[in-house]
């Protein structure tokens, strides 16, 4: 087990390090997955098509969410369990989280197909989106479990000391991803039943690897027999409860992003029309690097801030986070002078300039970017509060940047400041979430 083989003084650098390199690697690769098909649904299927897929991306978001719930949960869990010996009960932990997660979006994507018109109406579909909307979910929500698998299988191959191999899992399907939608956009002109197909096969494929691995016996953690007694059935509600109550701020995290998507998408297309939702998507698109850089950080810290939280090493776990914050800082600072200074070139992947959208977000690209350093910030906290099992701060934070301050800022901004105003409504709440933060670390500091 890596957390378990580096006994020195200072383990934390070296295992940032070896963690966080992969980790990263793994997410970029994720992101680049995600941005493919937007760059070849704009450039091979048009602006519409692009504003129809950013329509849908909420329930994607909440299918993560839950991935990343029984993931973070389960991986919290385990860790403290492998520093305390108990391997068998780590093992069981990531079963249940991976057999009842799995049944639960079987269950959210049955729903979904039968309503997919509904649904896309309730997420803010106009008439002339409605039917490419449609056509990319019924081939995208049936194979959601896939991509959810992939997800929080992620953790339990890294916790197992496997980064490299977490970070194939990556590589792969978004190499595949990027290779089946050239071949099904351009080359056979399926449009977004192509787009949609590509992506579930590139899923498909990450999630059979994660499979691959977790049902090897020789691996430390591996899947192990579920069973049915009620005496189990009932350990499992009681396991799963702890890790969901774990992993909550990290599912609301990804809600907190569909939240952002699901009112952003009402207001562009408010004031906007279908122009402003095609130019906020290409954010959206975008969003997901940063994100996911960010949640790689978290991720790679959780095992050494949780193992050494549970075998009560205090200053381990300071200097982990300090380590990670830096990180964080210095990554956001770099992405929003990028944004900044090659938007239109950014823009320019996802659509022509022949576009309305085009110049719509190469204006607003970096005004959505100013926030990403408050953003890395309020993240890497939540992954920190959730290591050390302070659930109510990482609920605090996440509740009150992704829902309470982001609806009140789309509300209001756009009043005081107009069209940029919406651009900014983001910025400005991670901006009052990370004065949040400094509270809470202050009363932390003075307690």
């Amino acid at each position: 087990m890596i957390i378990l083989r580096h006994k020195d003084s200072r383990p934390h650098r070296p295992l940032s390090r070896e963690l966080l390199i992969p980790t990263v690697l793994g997410m970029i690769f994720s992101a680049i997955f995600i941005i493919t098909d937007g760059i070849f649904v704009g450039k091979g299927i048009g602006s519409d098509a692009l504003a129809a897929v950013n329509i849908t991306a909420p329930l994607f978001l909440i299918n993560t969410g839950v991935a990343l719930m029984f993931g973070i949960g389960a991986s919290v869990v385990a860790s403290i369990h492998l520093s305390q010996g108990k391997v068998k009960v780590a093992r069981i932990n990531i079963t249940q989280a991976v057999v009842v997660s799995s049944l639960l979006l079987i269950a959210y994507a049955a729903v979904i197909l039968c309503n997919v018109e509904k649904i896309a109406l309730l997420l803010g579909s106009s008439p002339r989106l409605l039917p490419l909307a449609t056509e990319y979910m019924h081939w995208f929500v049936p194979f959601l479990v896939f991509s959810a698998l992939l997800s929080s299988g992620m953790f339990f191959v890294r916790l197992d000391g496997s980064p490299n191999y977490a970070m194939v899992c990556n590589i792969i399907p978004a190499l595949l991803n990027i290779g089946l939608d050239y071949l099904f956009i351009f080359v056979f002109k399926w449009g977004m039943f192509g787009a949609a197909l590509a992506t579930s096969l590139g899923y498909i494929v990450g999630a059979l690897m994660i499979l691959i691995y977790l049902m090897q016996p020789h691996q430390v953690l591996h899947l192990c027999k579920v069973k049915l007694s009620s005496k189990s059935l009932r350990l499992t509600l009681r396991n799963m409860g702890y890790m969901c109550k774990l992993g909550l701020s990290s599912f609301l995290c990804e809600a907190a992003i569909a939240t952002m998507m699901f009112t952003g998408n009402y207001v562009f297309i408010h004031y906007l029309g279908e122009d402003g939702v095609a130019a906020y998507s290409i954010a959206c698109y975008f969003f997901p690097i940063i994100f996911m850089v960010y949640n790689a950080i978290a991720q790679s810290a959780q095992p050494i801030l949780s193992y050494n939280f549970g075998a009560g090493n205090p200053e381990r776990v300071r200097a982990a986070f300090r380590l990670a914050l830096l990180t964080a800082i210095s990554c956001g600072v770099v992405v929003f002078a990028v944004t900044t200074l090659f938007s239109a070139q950014i823009t320019s992947w996802f659509i022509d300039s022949s576009y309305p959208a085009h110049d719509l977000a190469v204006k607003g690209l970096p005004l959505f970017a100013s926030g990403f350093v408050c953003f890395g910030i309020n993240i890497v906290s939540i992954g920190y509060f959730q290591s050390v099992e302070r659930d109510r701060p990482a609920m605090a934070i996440t509740l009150l940047r992704g829902f309470i301050l982001i609806l009140f800022c789309f509300w209001l901004m756009p009043i005081l400041w107009g069209v940029p105003g919406i651009w900014l409504a983001v910025p400005v709440s991670e901006l009052l979430t990370f004065l949040f933060v400094i509270t809470i670390y202050c009363r932390r500091k003075r307690s």
